[in-house]
This record gives structure tokens, sequence and C-alpha cells, in this order.
């Protein structure tokens, strides 16, 4: 079932994570928002994966990498 996450658009933060600027910020709300929708239970570690994703601080190798080595809790 979906849940809310606390989004602070104001301190740019999703879930206590902080985000560099509100475009990023908006970006990872609405991928993780999309895959809520389908199950996903978004944790600390999940979006600060995503968000580093989103800002190229890693590739999509190894977001995946760490998500199938469970480096997301």
């Amino acid at each position: 079932m979906y849940k809310p996450i606390p989004i602070d658009r104001e301190n740019l933060t999703i879930m206590g994570v902080s985000f560099p600027d509100l475009a990023t910020l908006d970006s990872t709300a609405n991928a993780i928002g999309s895959n809520m929708f389908e199950g996903f239970e978004p944790t600390v570690s999940s979006i600060s994966l995503i968000r580093d994703y989103i800002m190229n601080k890693i590739t999509f190798t190894q977001f995946v990498d760490a998500a199938k080595n469970s480096e997301i809790d």
C-alpha cells in the first residue's frame, strides 16, 4: 500500500536525505513515487542511492549492483 513519505521542499530533504537543489529533489521524488505505486518501500539508504544515480555520482550498473547486493536497507 502507498504511504506518503516526508518531503521537505524548503530544506531540500526527502526522509532526511539532503539534496543540492530542487530539481534533483523533484526528480528523485518522482522516481520514488512512481515505484511506490508498484510496492517499493523507500528507506533512507535507497533514497540516497537513487539521488546519487540521478546526480550521476554512480553508474546504472553500480546502482543495480548495490540493489542486488542489498547495500540498501
